[in-house]
């Protein structure tokens, strides 16, 4: 018989902060389920709840009908419940087959770690043929004996699931799987929940990729602000319904630039090439200009501009800022220039764990705002005023560790870390990447406010409604080399496509 979760009046508060407000959620066996809301508006806290992270100050959680407590995630497994974050547990250095059974390793003689045979020998053929097997049950075509450093962000995603399975988990929470995947990579996985949902195991899938959700699951329910507001069939909503619910408000859809006056050429690269990721590339962007560079995953775009930004491979080839050729080293260097960018990944390059909020905002300044080695901490705290204001950060305190943060606001507390230079040219890789719609509306207002402050802007995305909704124009990449430009009505879907794939321009 599948099973069935409910969760009913669920409450959690941080201090004075409510997280959840009386929350229902319920989720059956063969259902996959898209759990939404902006960052910050309650998800993770539920299923951090039901995860056995940490407790609800109250409210109930029932399986099949029977009241259980999770006063710690191995509560929550033994349940049948799997959390797959989106940072993946996995160990690049051991087998796929030894990474399926840590913690529960089985030993010559039948026993397993977890029920007390902590001294043997490993059965290393038997946890082989055990992951063979379960993967020719998901329909996977994967080698157990392979090496988890050579796998693909996919099947890195397809053995945590599977892992899950094995441990005899009905329910299976997964937190943005797809984030960092190609579409080929994303159809794998999703054909994979696809198999699951048909073996009866219950999904659910928290993801800001509203086309996916309608693409994959069958229900939806939407936090906003801690509280449930909205939940049905998905057959019966369309992504504009669902982006209006999160945000409480109708999303803006149009395309946001418009005519303004372009200044000088501010940086230009002449057949950039470093052998590996990118090759012969030139392009011009000049103040004021937004320009977008897109393509496929692996197209050369990123490893293109943190070399110009001298954080990449050495290269060859011309670049200008301002029509002075010059050539950047260091990233030191490149800032001092009037260069800035933002990264792909916020977590491993963007933001200091470690720090608080005001320190990851204002590193790229510290020695502007330092004199004799010491920081001046009344300028340090009007520049960031000043920037928090105009980013619209929430946040409690700027003492506050920055991972206290929602998404949304860790990727603004980047974002101000380099608007406090007061760049000339503003590279931001994927800037919307893993953030809400809301904040993402946010985002595309900044970008048009720094253009028309005469910053000169590049976009580099995967997201072809992103680059045509914010960009005068647009290169298109493919293995590394400039396939055309697109721009005005030209720039469409079906153009950017098919220039990605090597199509002629």
């Amino acid at each position: 018989m599948p099973t069935k979760l409910e969760m009913k009046g669920i409450n959690k508060a941080f201090g004075p902060n409510m997280a959840l407000k009386d929350v229902d959620f319920a989720l059956s066996g063969g259902e996959i389920c898209a759990l939404l809301g902006e960052n910050g508006a309650g998800k993770s806290t539920l299923m951090n709840v039901l995860g056995g992270v940490f407790p609800a100050d109250s409210g109930e959680i029932y399986i099949n009908g029977e009241r259980r407590k999770f006063s710690k995630p191995a509560d929550s497994l033994n349940a049948g419940i799997a959390f797959i974050h989106q940072e993946l547990n996995l160990i690049n250095d051991l087998p796929v087959y030894e990474n399926m059974f840590i913690g529960r390793e089985q030993r010559v003689g039948g026993k397993s770690a977890r029920n007390g045979g902590m001294f043997g020998l490993l059965d290393l053929e038997r946890m082989r043929r055990e992951t063979e097997e379960m993967f020719q049950r998901m329909g996977m075509d994967l080698d157990p004996s392979v090496m988890v450093r050579s796998l693909d962000a996919s099947y890195k995603q397809i053995v945590e699931i599977t892992r899950a399975v094995m441990m005899n988990a009905s329910l299976i929470i997964m937190d943005e799987p797809t984030t960092s995947l190609t579409d080929t990579e994303i159809e794998r996985v999703f054909r994979m929940m696809r198999t699951l949902s048909g073996q009866g195991v219950g999904i659910v899938f928290i993801s800001h990729k509203l086309r996916e959700v309608m693409q994959l699951c069958t229900r939806y329910a939407v936090l906003r602000d801690g509280r449930m507001v909205a939940e049905g069939a998905v057959s019966d909503v369309t992504t504009d319904d669902l982006a209006r619910y999160m945000v409480g408000h109708d999303v803006r859809t149009e395309t946001l630039q418009h005519k303004r006056g372009l200044g000088k050429s501010v940086l230009r690269g002449e057949c950039l090439s470093d052998s590996v990721h990118f090759s012969g590339v030139s392009f011009d962007v000049r103040a004021g200009e937004v320009l977008g560079v897109t393509g496929l995953l692996g197209d050369g775009r990123s490893e293109l501009f943190l070399s110009i930004f001298g954080a990449g491979s050495d290269y060859t080839g011309q670049i200008y800022i301002e029509d002075m050729p010059v050539k950047l080293r260091g990233t030191t260097q490149a800032l001092g220039y009037g260069i800035a960018y933002l990264p792909r990944n916020r977590k491993e390059n963007g933001i200091i764990k470690d720090m608080d909020i005001l320190e990851n905002a204002s590193i790229t300044i510290w020695p502007i705002i330092s004199r004799l080695g010491f920081i001046d901490r009344a300028r340090q705290d009007s520049l960031f005023e000043e920037q928090a204001r105009r980013l619209r950060i929430k946040m409690g305190r700027k003492t506050d560790i920055v991972t206290s943060l929602s998404g949304g606001n860790q990727q603004k507390v980047v974002l101000s870390k380099w608007l406090s230079s007061n760049p000339k040219v503003l590279i931001l890789d994927n800037p919307t990447q893993g953030v809400d719609v809301g904040a993402k509306e946010e985002i595309y207002d900044i970008i048009m406010s720094l253009a028309d402050e005469g910053v000169a802007v590049i976009v580099l995305s995967s997201e072809a409604q992103e680059v045509i909704r914010v960009c005068d124009r647009a290169i298109v990449m493919y293995h590394g080399t400039v396939m055309g430009e697109t721009s005005g009505s030209e720039m469409n879907e079906h153009n950017i496509m098919r220039l990605a794939t090597g199509g002629l321009p």
